[in-house]
């Protein structure tokens, strides 16, 4: 089963944790020339590898007496600086090494945010692709602020899944794959091969737990998977600390857990929407506008309007929320905060008699919008 699910398979983004390439000591070298190794007969194969590589701070956090996790931004930033030199330096030797070539692709969430710059990213890697280079993608740590943060490496890596359109998802960890319990609290917890769903008691499971190097756990991946699903993409968690695992997976080894991509998966603008593009305020939506947007699958007009939270722009992406705060959907609005607050609550006709203009009827367009409620699913 696992082979012929993996037999359409020519782009692949891997995501290798700090974990499974580094220890509190900093960069197992040893590691990296393994799975670079393992990589390169992917690439003997014609097949197309986006890395996501974690373990800059990991690597870096040494030479500056640091023991255990940075705890302030500006100690790792330092590291990450330090480190990612040399992350990217073992990775040129190893690909090298096999006739191959690297290069090194940093992002913030701004990058993807924009869309002239998402697509100019894009444009990128595929160029770097087309001539056959291995881009290696991490957080540019350096300059990040919380605000412009991808959160974590997993995030990050079903963005990029996204933005390459690739044919899978594969996140090497430090665990064999998906457990029904936490196996290190539970000796008893046992691997799930297949998840059809990503569902609420699925994601119970993932708990919140994480480990001293990375910045995220079982829950961060859950949440990767689920975002690449919604591109059509599966996803597979596999223990990246075991010999050749990649090789074994792509010979048809039932090994890790494998995530099945969504039945209805959004288009690439709408993932972008939901996913890149940072919102930057919030529509509270009275309950006839949730009904139309919900349930009917209609556009948001300004009649459906009740509140306003946080500054936007026309152009921004802005939540959809209930008067309770509970946001439901994402979109890309068609009016200014200072526009909004004169039209909110009115009719469409009425728009450009209080502006003395109108762009459109619809605040939030319908093909600019997707709905981000428990169990909905987007079809466009």
């Amino acid at each position: 089963m696992r082979k012929a699910l993996l037999a359409h398979v020519k782009r692949v983004v891997i995501k290798i944790g700090s974990g499974v390439i580094s220890n509190d000591a900093g960069l197992e070298d040893d590691q990296v020339t393994s799975i670079s190794t393992d990589i390169c007969r992917l690439l003997d194969r014609g097949m197309e590898v986006i890395l996501v590589s974690s373990g800059a701070i990991s690597a870096g956090k040494g030479q500056l007496g640091i023991i255990g996790k940075p705890q302030t931004i500006p100690q790792k930033q330092a590291a990450a600086a330090i480190g990612q030199t040399q992350i990217i330096l073992k990775y040129k030797e190893t690909f090298q090494a096999q006739k191959y070539n690297v290069a090194q692709v940093l992002l913030t969430r701004d990058d993807l945010s924009n869309r002239r710059r998402y697509l100019n990213a894009r444009n990128t890697v595929m160029t770097l692709l087309e001539y056959g280079v291995t881009p290696i993608v991490n957080e540019n740590d350096t300059v990040v602020v919380d605000e412009i943060r991808f959160g974590d490496n997993d995030n990050l890596s079903a963005l990029v899944t996204n933005l390459v359109e690739a044919d899978m998802l594969i996140i090497l960890s430090d665990v064999d794959g998906f457990y029904n319990q936490d196996p290190l609290e539970n000796p008893q917890a046992e691997l799930i091969p297949v998840v059809e769903r990503i569902t609420s008691a699925i994601e119970a499971m993932g708990g919140n737990s994480h480990g001293s190097l990375g910045t995220g756990g079982m829950n961060t991946k859950l949440k990767a998977a689920k975002r690449a699903g919604l591109s059509g993409v599966g996803t597979l968690i596999v223990n990246g600390r075991s010999a050749n695992i990649l090789s074994r997976v792509f010979a048809g080894e039932e090994v890790g857990t494998y995530f099945l991509p969504a039945q209805s998966k959004l288009t690439a603008k709408k993932h972008w929407i939901a996913f890149s593009k940072k919102p930057r305020g919030k529509l509270i939506i009275d309950e006839g506008g949730q009904t139309a947007v919900i349930k009917r699958g209609k556009s948001l007009l300004p009649a459906g309007i009740c509140g306003v939270d946080g500054g936007f722009e026309r152009g921004d992406a802005v939540r959809l929320c209930t008067r309770d705060g509970e946001e439901f959907a994402r979109g890309v609005i068609s009016y200014s905060l200072a526009e909004v607050l004169q039209i909110m609550g009115k009719q469409c006709a009425e728009i450009e008699k209080i502006l003395g203009y109108k762009y459109r009827d619809e605040v939030v367009c319908r093909d600019n919008l997707v709905l981000t409620v428990e169990d909905e699913e987007e079809v466009d």
